[in-house]
């Protein structure tokens, strides 16, 4: 690889990682905090539960939900943001949170990525962009960088637009900590 395409691949990284594009950030249309947050059904892959195909909002009634969108299993950005969430994942649990990942990638990658990554959450496909619409973080084809938190009551109270994947999850834990507070 020539010199000058290594530097170009180099400073895309990077801008992937540490920049927040304005085109990616949700527009103002996006969910409102302290409204019901937009349903789902959706298949997916989660590890600890291969038997089930197909989850929605409503299987995570009376427990605390962290849905992050993001563009594609295995790139680099979404790796470190995946493997961040299993990093502190019995924290969460702790919490009595669950976390759910959701892109446009097939179940099938999705059971790939979870055994490459390790992960012990599940990961869900929206092939069609519908739920990532319906939270406003979509760009055809791929789903947006986007996290929402959900109470037990089915209500977004906290969302981070345009994520950056370097200690996101940290990011989320602590506000869960909030608002756990303020819940309480």
């Amino acid at each position: 690889m020539k010199r000058s395409k290594f530097i170009k691949s180099i400073v895309l990284f990077f801008s992937i990682l540490f920049i927040k594009p304005s085109r990616l950030f949700a527009s103002i249309n996006s969910v409102k905090l302290g409204q019901k947050a937009p349903d789902f059904l959706l298949n997916g892959f989660n590890k600890n539960n291969p038997n089930k195909k197909e989850w929605s909002l409503d299987d995570f009634s009376d427990e605390w939900l962290i849905l992050y969108f993001y563009p594609k299993d295995f790139s680099s950005g979404c790796t470190l943001q995946a493997k961040g969430f299993q990093d502190n994942i019995s924290m969460f649990k702790k919490l009595s949170a669950s976390v759910i990942g959701i892109s446009a990638d097939n179940e099938e990658e999705h059971e790939s990525f979870c055994t490459s990554a390790k992960l012990g959450y599940t990961l869900l496909s929206d092939t069609t962009g519908e739920t990532s619409k319906s939270y406003d973080s979509w760009l055809e084809p791929y789903s947006k960088r986007n996290t929402f938190m959900i109470n037990p009551k089915g209500i977004v109270v906290y969302k981070w637009i345009g994520v950056r994947p370097i200690g996101h999850a940290q990011e989320v834990l602590e506000e869960l900590f909030k608002q756990k507070e303020i819940y309480a």
